[in-house]
């Protein structure tokens, strides 16, 4: 096991100026992340270095197996935690053959959006609080809790400490270091208000690289996650009854938002927001009805509303932005398994190109 170890942790760039890169991609189900790695001659700065690659999608559920190959567009660039040195991280979306996005490719309508110059001029910030529920491999039950069995009730376990109240903490902040190390924008990280789940946040960050950033730091944690041997779970109601859901709560402001007379703006972007409540719901994640249910910290699927420091709000505007007149506000409905590609893009263009 020591050579095992010795030979992983090897540094190449002592020995040859080749590289290695993962391109990661999202596959059929849109929310299973993929990976291979190939090397590269020399290290890169830049996705236009890096050559275009190919895989099966007839394994992935997104090509027919009589023309199953759908083509790697890279499109960011990371540090690799787990290779170090040089290696890169590939963050990169899909086509086919001909250059059209595959209908699983959600970056390439955000990057449509994030490019209009209406929506550019406004740079859209945004802050994603990603909850993730850590699970027992064998039995897929959350981590601490008693196989077959429950914790005591919720209260004790956001925030806390001590092996009776914090499970997975060891993850947590591997996660958090090699998050960072990749140069993705993590700025926090907390226990949750069910045991065994946690939160991670990231941002602000500005338009596509919202999503680019998020997933990677999903794929990092996906890769954690195996090599400790326990399962990651971005079901927004993991555990039925009296349990916290999980969200993927998105902050967001625009210049115009963030200037002298901000807050006006805020309250006519929500107001155009409220008019689109089905169309943002319906995009918001798989399974959120059995999280929206106007209890745990959440408003009723089916209802809209709006508020100052309410977390029982459809959009929830902080204390500190009342009072200094601008800032942001946050989108509560998203769900765990949201894609941050959907939602960033449709808050930008309910907000900013909807008259």
């Amino acid at each position: 096991m020591a050579l095992l170890n010795d030979l992983l942790n090897l540094n190449l760039s002592d020995h040859t100026e080749k590289i290695i890169a993962e391109y990661i991609w999202i596959g059929g189900s849109g929310m299973d992340m993929r990976s291979k790695a190939r090397t590269i001659s020399k290290p890169v700065s830049c996705p236009s270095e890096l050559p275009k690659w190919n895989y099966d999608g007839s394994s992935t559920g997104q090509a027919p197996g009589e023309d199953s190959e759908v083509i790697l567009y890279p499109q960011a660039i990371f540090k690799d935690p787990f290779r170090g040195g040089n290696n890169i991280l590939v963050m990169c979306d899909c086509y086919t053959p001909q250059g059209e996005p595959i209908p699983t490719n959600k970056r390439y309508n955000a990057a449509k959006i994030f490019s209009n110059p209406e929506v550019a001029a406004e740079e859209p910030w945004y802050g994603i609080e990603q909850e993730y529920t850590l699970l027992q491999k064998d039995v897929n039950w959350p981590l601490g809790w008693p196989v077959g069995g429950f914790p005591g009730p919720q209260g004790p376990y956001y925030c806390a400490a001590g092996a009776d109240k914090a499970f997975g903490r060891d993850i947590v902040d591997a996660h958090y270091k090699a998050c960072l190390y990749a140069g993705i924008n993590i700025s926090g990280i907390n226990g949750e208000v069910m045991p065994g789940q946690w939160e991670f946040q990231v941002g602000p960050s500005v338009g596509i690289a919202a999503g680019d950033q998020l997933w990677v730091s999903r794929y990092i944690l996906e890769r954690i996650t195996e090599k400790a041997g326990v399962v990651l779970s971005f079901d927004p109601k993991p555990i039925m009854g009296d349990w916290n859901g999980a969200g993927a709560h998105t902050n967001y402001s625009t210049k115009s938002m963030r200037e002298e007379g901000g807050y006006e703006v805020i309250k006519k972007a929500i107001e155009k927001l409220g008019l689109r409540h089905k169309e943002h719901i319906a995009a918001y994640g798989e399974g959120n009805e059995r999280r929206l249910t106007g209890r745990h910290e959440t408003a009723d699927i089916n209802t809209f509303k709006w508020g100052v420091a309410n977390r029982g709000a459809s959009i929830r505007v902080g204390r500190d932005t009342e009072k200094e007149g601008k800032g942001y506000f946050e989108d509560r409905r998203p769900a765990s398994n949201m894609d941050p590609y959907v939602v960033t893009s449709m808050i930008a263009e309910t907000t900013l190109l909807l008259k």
